[in-house]
């Protein structure tokens, strides 16, 4: 499945469409594949993950100036507010219960500038019956416990609840996958720390 999703990677660049010099923050980045996209078209990258052995890997392959990673809690985000023109999540809020999920999109949203863009991708079902059936059953032999619960849940609610204003939506992976892109909504709660 990872390769089919390494093509998404541009994709997700393409769509998000970041003005030049913006400051992008790469949640559960993993081994860095969607930062390296990002960073790969000049983009300044932070990625953040739990897990020092991937981000060993992510740092092995590191061949951009532009991206740096680090150890960081998506719960707990080690930023002041409004420190990114864009924050991204590829493929990383079905690994998580929704009470963790939800903590980790309004901590994308206090870190995001105001109007700010905020890029989901994960998995979604396709409209098509059949198609819908058999990528359910398919993705669930190899994710983990909370892909169930993720995919029947009303991610665009969780998103506006978080303060995320959904903008557009391009499907991915024949529709087993998808990008959402929004906007911070405003919020003085968030003013400059």
């Amino acid at each position: 499945m990872t390769a089919p999703i390494s093509r998404v990677r541009g994709k997700v660049v393409n769509f998000t469409n970041a003005r030049n010099g913006s400051r992008i923050l790469d949640v559960g980045t993993g081994t860095g594949k969607q930062a390296f996209a990002f960073a790969k078209k000049g983009y300044d990258v932070i990625g953040i993950d739990l897990s020092e052995a991937m981000l060993e890997v992510a740092n092995k392959k590191n061949k951009y100036e532009n991206v740096k990673f680090e150890v960081a809690d998506a719960i707990n985000l080690p930023f002041v507010n409004n420190s990114f023109d864009v924050s991204c999540a590829s493929f990383v809020l079905h690994n998580m219960p929704l009470t963790i999920r939800e903590k980790a999109l309004k901590e994308m949203v206090r870190v995001t500038k105001p109007k700010g863009m905020i890029v989901i991708i994960d998995y979604a079902l396709p409209k098509n019956g059949v198609r819908r059936f058999l990528i359910y059953h398919f993705v669930k032999l190899y994710e983990g416990k909370y892909y169930l619960e993720f995919i029947k849940s009303d991610l665009e609610a969780l998103l506006r609840k978080s303060g995320i204003e959904i903008k557009e939506e391009l499907p991915v992976l024949l529709g087993a996958g998808r990008i959402l892109k929004g906007i911070r909504m405003d919020d003085d709660s968030y003013s400059d720390v």
